[in-house]
């Protein structure tokens, strides 16, 4: 039976998170801001971006709306 390696540690999540990464600094925001509009820590948004928390299709859509991406843009 193939194991299937865990997603956080996949290629493709880094590359989702690498996109994230260049999105956040390419608005020009801080991981603090960032957190703030998403009611979330600074802390939040720096493991979510060091591969430390693993975020699901929805909470990537709403971190793709706030930097004015579309989920799209982080999936291609």
């Amino acid at each position: 039976m193939y194991m299937y390696p865990k997603t956080i540690h996949s290629k493709e999540y880094l590359a989702i998170l690498k996109k994230l990464v260049q999105a956040r600094n390419a608005a020009d925001i801080t991981q603090a801001e960032l957190g703030e509009r998403l009611n979330r820590s600074q802390s939040y948004i720096s493991k979510i971006e060091n591969g430390q928390l693993r975020i699901d299709i929805l909470q990537l859509k709403n971190i793709a709306v706030t930097l004015g991406k579309e989920l799209k843009d982080f999936l291609e």
